[in-house]
């Protein structure tokens, strides 16, 4: 083991094309192979979404060789991000090929393993050649997985799962999204004949035994940890104007030649930007100084088919620069991105990991990464970040405790799945459920109770989903029940953004804030997409434009999207302030900055 495990021809792809397996995916293999749940502790670019999906694909190769396979899904992939979700279901194909072609030239007929991607983003077409001859692999996101389990096609396609496969869990694992992910699993698992094996990817997480314990439950889960330190090239790039409480144009405009110098000297560069407008404006302003050619934006604002060109350009080289928000953040791999820029701090250590990781995202290579503070307030933040990234620290994850609203979801969408559902057996499945483990019987009669008897309104009652028999202990699903699940569900606040449509096309260019749409008027010129658009009308919930042919645009706003500072972050910044004032004390401000540049590896700027 591990390669000597798997099919020769799966062994002679992966020794042919990758070599000689890492750390990570030696350890993984075995404790896959056994068959119980496994967490996947390693850093970004180790290899261990391979190591999970290799050991998948040889089953499905050794399964397909003994007899046909059948139409049936057995691994579910699910991913926090639709752009990853795409990105995986493309490097599926290039290990099913590979080990295709090594099963011809041995002779053999190599079997026919379908990978599909199921998300917000796919087409009815699409759906409907799923449901009529579902894929052997199926890509998803968590508000997916919930979708699939509440329709009656997508309990047919799920029920023969067999492995589940939880990338960057811990992004999602501190968040309601989690929660309500860990109730999916929990459902998914009641609806196979067995459940399922569960295999969590995860890059930066602490404590790793908590991650595990939402993973399966609470249940016996193989840990293969690796760390998350690894060889880093980090610094801190300042501009040669003072910074102030409040960033001056002037500030701005070096830091915009700044990165356009960083991008000429690089073959691809990432720019992380923490708003979607500060987003913008920047690819307007290096597109101004590098071509606008070379450079565009990408954020979940943007319609699936910018964000996917925008993938594609970039990892076919043909974009020097991508300025992204956190929809980049994660694990996809978008081609050899050379140097990673982040503008702000990013307001915690686990998130800077993430986005640095993207460059050098390979076995053997260095990320490089660059942090542009934009305030003074910030320098110093980035400064207390640098160093706490440094000494190997890490935020804690904390995962909430059962939040009721999304149980409410949860219980409504699975008696309308199923039909009809025990009482009991429901309140025992959910409380398998890592977040909900502790949950009281009479917390849980209360919430079946509410959605059971609605609410008392002027125009009558409202708000019930459910018949409850109190005697036989059986929920039944109410005529409307299914089609609220399957529109209201998720943890993912809804924004009330405006589509943009694009005239005489009739295409969806992506979304902007109602906020905005009100205030603009017919002619205004705003930017999406690093591209311009000429406002023509507004209607309700749309707002249509036209190709402003280049002309000189506003920039849009939309609200609530900053992110927030972890408590451990805010730590580090104590400490640093602690630091210096403790030096000034005993010196002066000389020997506070040469402890500066000493402790936390600043250049002379900066301290």
């Amino acid at each position: 083991m591990p390669l000597d495990a798997f099919h020769s021809a799966v062994s002679d792809w992966f020794a042919r094309d990758l070599g000689a397996p890492t750390e990570v995916q030696t350890r993984a293999w075995p404790a896959i192979g056994v068959g119980g749940h496994v967490l996947i502790a390693a850093p970004t670019g180790s290899g261990k979404t391979l190591a999970a999906f290799l050991a998948a694909i040889d089953g499905l190769v050794q399964r397909g060789l003994d007899s046909e396979l059948p139409d049936e899904t057995v691994v579910l992939y699910v991913s926090p991000l639709r752009a990853l979700s795409n990105d995986i279901q493309r490097n599926l194909q290039l290990p099913i090929a590979g080990i295709g072609e090594a099963l011809t030239v041995n002779g053999q007929k190599a079997p026919e393993i379908r990978a599909w991607v199921r998300t917000g983003d796919t087409t009815s077409s699409e759906r409907e050649r799923m449901r009529k001859r579902p894929p052997h692999i199926v890509v998803t996101t968590p508000e997916s997985l919930y979708v699939l389990l509440t329709s009656d096609s997508g309990r047919r396609m799920l029920s023969t799962v067999r492995t589940v496969i939880v990338d960057e869990i811990h992004a999602v694992a501190g968040t309601k999204r989690g929660s309500h992910l860990a109730l999916s699993l929990e459902r998914l698992a009641g609806l196979t004949e067995r459940p399922p094996q569960r295999i969590g990817l995860s890059a930066t997480q602490k404590p790793v035994e908590a991650v595990a314990a939402f993973l399966t439950g609470g249940s016996e889960c193989t840990i293969v940890d690796t760390g998350h330190v690894r060889e880093r090239d980090l610094a801190i790039e300042v501009s040669g104007s003072p910074l102030t409480a409040i960033m001056a144009n002037e500030v701005w405009e070096e830091i915009y030649d700044r990165l356009a110098a960083l991008v000429r000297q690089h073959r691809t560069t990432l720019i992380f930007a923490n708003t979607r407008r500060v987003c913008e404006r920047v690819a307007r302003h290096l597109a101004d100084r590098l071509g606008e050619e070379w450079v565009t934006s990408h954020h979940g604002s943007l319609a699936r088919e910018h964000r996917l060109d925008a993938e594609q350009r970039l990892k076919q080289g043909e974009l020097r620069a991508l300025v992204a928000t956190a929809s980049l953040e994660l694990g996809i791999d978008i081609g050899e991105v050379d140097l990673v820029c982040q503008l702000g701090s990013p307001r915690s250590m686990s998130a800077f990991l993430q986005r640095v990781g993207r460059s050098g995202h390979g076995v053997g290579r260095t990320p490089k990464g660059r942090l542009f503070p934009l305030t003074r307030d910030d320098l110093v933040e980035c400064a207390a970040l640098m160093g706490a990234v440094q000494a190997g620290e890490l935020d804690r994850l904390h995962i909430p405790e059962g939040p009721l609203d999304v149980l409410a979801q949860q219980v409504v969408a699975e008696v309308a799945g199923a039909g009809e559902s025990d009482e009991a057996e429901l309140f025992q499945r959910i409380r398998a459920a890592w977040p909900y483990r502790e949950l009281s019987a009479e917390r849980f009669d209360a919430v079946v109770q509410m959605l059971a008897d609605g609410y008392t309104t002027r125009r009558g009652r409202r708000g019930a989903y459910l018949h409850r028999d109190r005697v036989n202990g059986r929920l039944r699903p109410r005529r409307n029940a299914r089609l609220v699940a399957l529109t209201n569900g998720g943890a993912i606040p809804d924004h009330f953004d405006y589509d943009v449509i694009l005239q005489p096309e009739e295409l969806r260019v992506g979304t902007v804030n109602e906020d905005f749409a009100f205030e603009s008027m017919p002619g205004d010129i705003f930017q999406l997409g690093n591209q311009a658009y000429r406002i023509l009308k507004l209607a309700t919930g749309k707002l249509y434009v036209e190709d402003a042919r280049g002309a000189p645009p506003s920039i849009p706003f939309w609200f609530g999207e900053a992110p927030a500072r972890t408590a451990e972050l805010s730590q580090a910044v104590s400490r640093l302030r602690e630091g210096v004032d403790r030096q000034l004390a005993a010196g002066d401000e000389s020997d506070a900055q040469a402890w500066l540049e000493a402790e936390y590896g600043l250049t002379p700027a900066a301290a």
